[in-house]
């Protein structure tokens, strides 16, 4: 089974460990999460990475991060081997979701499945009027000022 560790900035990693946990929570063992702080230096942040990596006590890691480039990124590439430890960047819920769901899975074929979780949960949804009511346009000027 594969762990997996979520670095982020502060309060984001721990929240989507959270929100995961809501989902399956009896995956808290295999699910870590590191908020970097704002003036946490990279070094230091780097050791609390390695312990929390080491504490999951599983063969392979996926190592998710929020922003590319940035210092939770840039932590993580120094983890990541490409063999038992694997990164990607640009977390969202869908993805985090994905991986907890088929952790159990090979490493390279939850690297897949978490790219496509990203992707899929990303859309753009439909307006329509509530069920047994018309839409009715008082815009004629073309402007929508929805609350």
């Amino acid at each position: 089974m594969n762990g997996i560790l979520i670095i982020a900035h502060a309060p984001l990693a721990s929240a989507l460990r959270h929100c995961a946990l809501h989902v399956f929570p009896d995956n808290a063992a295999t699910v870590a999460a590191l908020d970097v702080q704002p003036n946490m230096p990279p070094e230091e942040t780097l050791a609390q990475a390695r312990v929390m990596l080491t504490q999951l006590g599983t063969a392979n890691v996926l190592v998710l991060v929020d922003v590319f480039g940035a210092t939770p990124c840039n932590v993580a590439q120094k983890l990541a081997d490409g063999v038992h430890t694997k990164l990607i960047t640009g977390i969202n819920l869908p993805m985090l979701l994905r991986t907890v769901s088929y952790r159990h899975e090979s490493l390279d074929a939850l690297v897949a499945r978490a790219l496509i979780g990203a992707t899929q949960g990303v859309m753009q949804v439909a307006i329509t009027a509530p069920q047994n009511q018309t839409r009715k346009n008082h815009d004629h000027d073309h402007h929508n000022h929805q609350q």
